[in-house]
């Protein structure tokens, strides 16, 4: 409904400031009356709004639903007009991506959605994605040239997910190798990004590159999720605003891939140096330390046969989170 969207988009621009029902029925060439069915429209879509006579309308400080115009209010002029897409409820917003990607959707396409029943996770992996609790989003990229190595996009991502956490709520989260945001011990995001291919050219046509961050503790977790995720847990933090930050930043880093400085910050965040690290190699466990990470974002680490190796892609298990808050072996 375009009227309660246009008094929504106000309401967001005023945020902490009361706006006159007057005022807004001059805005939108709207009466008095439509303003106050579009209001109550929005309340019982979830909003939170207060409402004082002689003062007007404001989102109340606690009112924190996803929506288009709540996040366009804080995206940069060189990309507010990236098409927005925010759903109650969906299977997965890579889902849906990857099929608006194939529609031929246009660069810097978002998806959020407030809850999905099939939130996905890299090898395969479930992602629990309960509703208000988190933010689930999904950016559509496409590479006017050959990207060299896709990894980059997932480091960018990463980078860009942990700034703008430190920009909006104050915190300083570590990368775990590759994909994983970890908080005090505790993983409180996961990165998954996945290629659509030209089958002609077997070039990358478009990449979906899709976030879930833990915004908030839930009761819900699965009991295999208790002891290894957190959340930012932070108090007045504006999801709207932080996926904002994320997508600028990610947009910004895809730009600009080969920029060192973004390598050299992931390496910053990094919790992996100097840990003991265990993966699979066929069949076979094998043991390392965790000595760098390359130009490229692959993992270096040496054998305990004093072999030195690179890993490109797949699960590591980091021997021990003591020294960040917990004491439990990380199987993710």
């Amino acid at each position: 409904m375009p009227t309660k969207n246009d008094v929504l988009s106000i309401l967001e621009n005023e945020r902490g400031r009361f706006v006159s029902g007057q005022e807004l029925a001059e805005a939108l060439h709207l009466s008095r009356t439509a303003v106050w069915k579009a209001v109550k429209n929005l309340e019982e879509d979830g909003h939170r709004i207060l409402a004082i006579k002689n003062r007007g309308y404001m989102l109340d400080e606690r009112s924190d639903m996803l929506s288009e115009e709540g996040i366009r209010v804080h995206m940069p002029d060189r990309y507010i007009d990236c098409p927005i897409y925010v759903f109650d409820t969906t299977d997965s917003t890579n889902t849906e991506a990857k099929k608006l990607a194939l529609d031929n959707a246009a660069h810097g396409t978002m998806l959020l959605a407030e809850e999905q029943t099939a939130g996905r996770g890299r090898s395969g992996k479930s992602f629990f994605s309960p509703r208000e609790a988190g933010l689930y989003m999904s950016i559509i990229l496409k590479p006017d040239l050959g990207i060299s190595d896709p990894q980059l996009i997932t480091i960018a991502a990463a980078v860009s997910v942990c700034e703008a956490i430190e920009k909006i709520a104050g915190l300083r989260p570590q990368i775990k190798w590759v994909n994983d945001i970890y908080l005090n011990g505790k993983k409180i995001c996961g990165i998954l990004t996945e290629a659509i291919t030209d089958l002609e050219s077997g070039g990358i046509e478009s990449i979906v590159v899709g976030i879930g961050i833990n915004c908030i503790e839930t009761n819900s977790l699965p009991d295999d999720l208790r002891d290894i995720a957190g959340a930012l847990g932070k108090d007045g933090l504006s999801r709207n605003h932080l996926a904002a930050e994320i997508a600028a930043g990610v947009l910004d880093s895809f730009n600009n891939l080969e920029n060192r400085e973004i390598i050299d910050e992931y390496r910053k965040r990094s919790l992996m140096y100097g840990r003991d690290i265990s993966f699979l190699r066929g069949d076979e466990r094998l043991f390392a330390t965790v000595t760098g990470i390359n130009d490229i974002g692959n993992l270096q680490a040496r054998l305990k046969s004093g072999e030195e190796i690179v890993l490109s892609s797949g699960e590591v298990s980091i021997g021990s989170l003591k020294n960040l808050g917990v004491e439990k072996n990380d199987e993710e």
